[in-house]
């Protein structure tokens, strides 16, 4: 089993830590909408700090920290409450969150989540002005080259390795959630799936265009796009069982709305093409159809890593349940993914749907 590289005397960040720098600490604490099910990752991602749970947001009192799931429009009326909205990490787990698999990274933010394009998300603060040190760098650097090395990636959900067309060129185009939020707050333009592959097959005609679903789609979880199901029309080839990391390794470029795929490309030093306004876009890093005028600053692969992998999120443990630090989750991830190698899960399509529909929000 390879080790991740490990620095001594890392730090984790943890809730402590984001509460003190953003002058929350000490505050009561109140979730909205939480199911019953992610409560526990709640506790655990807060570091067993107590928290009430509510339902609506007019039982939240002043001066609170109110956490909410995603980008969701909430209204609160009380004064001085600062609204905290929780999203997955990009390490997250072995298994995909519509499968119920538990989390081992979650990002917390303001008004805007990292995939919200309509203003300055936290992440894009950190990217935009934060003073990047060579050790930092360095530190990133290691990282890149551990998730590279594993074939880690968000959900690690697949293992079977794909085969290279005998092709100049390979471009893949990964399927996204058309419901999903990053859609929504960072497509303006073209923002389906079909509409991202026809205009991928239009402009490169000569280029072997992959296509792969989305695995929620794939796993039956969430629906398929408009049209989704003709995709194949529009592409030379459908991928949906091999890893990404192993399709990752392979292709020449990425072309993409908002997927995390891009960033993952990214990591592995391939072309990425965003046709809509990713966290990864405007540093310099990819080539981009659209501009965000507030992203001025250009970044190495390095510096836009520490910021995304290292400095945004909150890594806590399903071993123990502390906070770690990323190449600890690596490790976790490693040894989860092991277990799991050729072991499926019982519940089925249909039951996972009925779940899902019954579960709601978080």
């Amino acid at each position: 089993m390879i080790k991740p590289a490990m620095q001594s005397g890392l730090k984790p960040n943890g809730w402590n830590d984001f509460t003190a720098q953003q002058g929350l600490a000490g505050r009561p604490i109140f979730a909205l909408g939480f199911n019953p099910h992610w409560r526990k990752s709640l506790h655990r991602f807060l570091g067993g700090s107590r928290i009430t749970h509510v339902r609506s947001a007019s039982k939240i009192p002043a001066g609170a920290v109110a956490l909410v799931w995603g980008q969701r429009p909430v209204n609160v009326t009380g004064s001085d409450i600062t609204l905290v909205r929780l999203e997955d990490g990009f390490l997250r787990s072995v298994g995909l969150g519509a499968q119920f698999a538990q989390p081992l990274s979650w990002v917390m933010d303001f008004e805007y989540l990292y995939f919200n394009a309509n203003g300055p998300s936290r992440l894009e603060q950190i990217l935009q002005h934060h003073p990047f040190t060579q050790a930092e760098r360095q530190r990133a650097g290691s990282l890149v080259e551990t998730i590279k090395c594993l074939g880690l990636s968000k959900f690690n959900t697949a293992t079977q390795a794909w085969v290279r067309p005998a092709r100049e060129r390979v471009i893949l185009v990964p399927g996204q959630v058309e419901t999903d939020a990053s859609l929504a707050y960072g497509a303006p333009g073209i923002n389906t799936n079909m509409e991202l592959l026809k205009a991928v097959r239009q402009q490169n005609p000569d280029a072997w265009v992959a296509y792969k679903p989305h695995p929620d789609v794939y796993a039956g979880a969430r629906k398929p796009g408009e049209g989704e199901q003709h995709a194949q029309a529009c592409c030379d080839e459908i991928i949906t069982t091999a890893s990404i990391a192993s399709v990752l390794d392979q292709v020449d470029e990425v072309h993409t709305l908002t997927s995390l795929t891009g960033f993952e490309a990214l990591l592995r030093h391939k072309q990425v093409t965003c046709y809509g306004l990713p966290f990864y876009a405007g540093w310099g890093l990819t080539k981009d159809r659209l501009e965000c005028q507030r992203r001025n600053r250009t970044l190495s692969l390095e510096e836009l890593a520490y910021g995304v992998l290292i400095q945004y999120p909150l890594y806590a443990s399903l071993m123990n349940g502390g906070f770690i630090t990323p190449e600890q989750a690596l490790g976790e991830l490693q040894s989860l993914r092991a277990r799991k190698s050729g072991v499926k899960s019982g519940i089925g399509k249909a039951a996972r749907k009925a779940i899902n529909l019954i579960a709601g929000a978080r």
